[in-house]
C-alpha cells in the first residue's frame, strides 16, 4: 500500500532552515516571513505566545510549535532566565498553495512527548543545536524536516484534526480514495471507482468524503489537478505535456477547468507568479 504522507510530500516537498538556537529572553518579536512557515521547538522554559488576532498560549513544558504559513507572533519569557529554543524557516512547495500546509490550522502547539518516536530525534537536535560542529546547518535542517512528518503523523494518529486533507488521510477508509487520486491524477475517477477504493457503498463515500474533506470528491480531484498543474507551470512545463499528465484531454480543456478554479488562465496565472517573484 502507498504510504498516505508520501503521495503528498512526495509531490509537494518542505524544506526547513535553522535559524536560531539557543536562549530567548524578554519579548521577542517574530515577523510575518514572506512565504515561510516556522517551526519552533522550546526544550525548556516557561513560554508565553500572543498573536496579533488576540490569541495567546501558555506553554509551560517542552513543546513544538509550527505556524505552516506566516504569522506574527511575540515570544515574552523570563528576563533572567528565558527559555531555550530551536528555531527553523518552513519553505513548502507551493506556499499557499501546498495542501500540506493548506490543511493545517494557522498554529499548532504540542508536547514533545506526543512525538511518537521522536526522542531519539530531538535528542540528537539539541545536541548539535547548542553545540558548533562542521556540518552543524546541514544535520539541524534534515532533523527539523524529519521533526514535522513526527508532527504530521501525531495529527493523524491522534484524530486532533476533525475536517480537512489530514482528517481525511486518517480516516481508515477514505484515506485509499485520497491516495488513489494524489498517486493517479490523470485516472477518469468516479464516484464509483473511487468508492470502490474506499470500500464503501457510493452514497456513504459521498456523505463520509463530504463531512470529513469539506467538499465533494469530484471537487476535491480538480483542485488537486489544479495544484499539480501549478507546479509544473512554476517548473516551466509545456501546457500539453501537463495536460497529458494531469488527465485532461487537450489544452483547451486543461485552461478551461484551470481558469474555472483560479479565475485565470494557465499562463495568466504563471505570468502574475513571475511578476510577484521578480526582484
Amino acid at each position: 500500500m502507498v504510504d498516505r504522507l508520501q503521495s503528498l510530500l512526495g509531490r509537494f516537498a518542505v524544506s526547513a532552515e535553522v535559524f536560531h538556537a539557543g536562549p530567548l529572553c524578554g519579548i521577542n518579536h517574530l515577523a510575518a516571513d514572506g512565504e515561510r512557515g516556522q517551526l519552533h521547538l522550546i526544550r525548556d522554559g516557561t513560554v508565553r505566545v500572543e498573536h496579533d488576532d488576540g490569541s495567546v498560549l501558555q506553554i509551560d513544558q517542552p513543546s513544538v510549535l509550527l505556524y505552516p504559513r506566516p504569522l506574527a507572533h511575540r515570544f515574552i519569557t523570563d528576563a533572567q532566565r528565558g527559555a531555550d529554543f530551536a528555531c527553523a524557516h518552513l519553505q513548502f512547495e507551493g506556499a499557499s498553495n501546498n495542501p500540506v500546509a493548506a490543511a493545517l490550522p494557522a498554529v499548532i502547539c504540542l508536547p514533545l512527548d506526543a512525538l511518537y518516536g521522536g526522542h531519539p530525534v530531538l535528542s540528537l537536535l539539541f545536541e548539535e543545536a547548542f553545540a558548533q560542529r562542521c556540518g552543524r546547518q546541514a544535520l539541524l535542517d534534515r532533523l527539523f524536516e524529519v521533526v514535522l512528518i513526527q508532527i504530521l503523523r501525531a495529527l493523524m494518529e491522534s484524530g486532533q484534526l476533525r475536517v480537512g486533507l489530514l482528517a481525511g488521510m486518517a480516516h481508515p477508509r477514505l484515506r485509499h480514495a485520497l491516495v488513489a487520486m494524489h498517486e493517479a491524477p490523470a485516472e477518469e475517477w468516479t464516484l464509483e471507482s473511487l468508492a470502490q477504493r474506499a470500500g464503501m457503498s457510493r452514497s456513504a463515500f459521498a456523505d463520509s468524503f463530504r463531512d470529513t474533506i469539506g467538499s465533494t470528491p469530484g471537487q476535491y480531484l480538480q483542485g488537486w489537478r489544479t495544484r499539480l498543474v501549478q507546479q509544473a507551470l512554476r517548473r516551466g512545463q509545456p501546457l500539453k505535456r501537463i495536460a497529458i499528465d494531469v488527465g485532461y484531454g487537450s489544452e483547451a480543456a486543461l485552461s478551461r477547468a484551470f481558469k474555472a478554479q483560479t479565475g485565470q488562465s494557465p499562463r495568466q496565472w504563471k505570468q502574475v507568479g513571475a511578476a510577484a517573484r521578480a526582484p
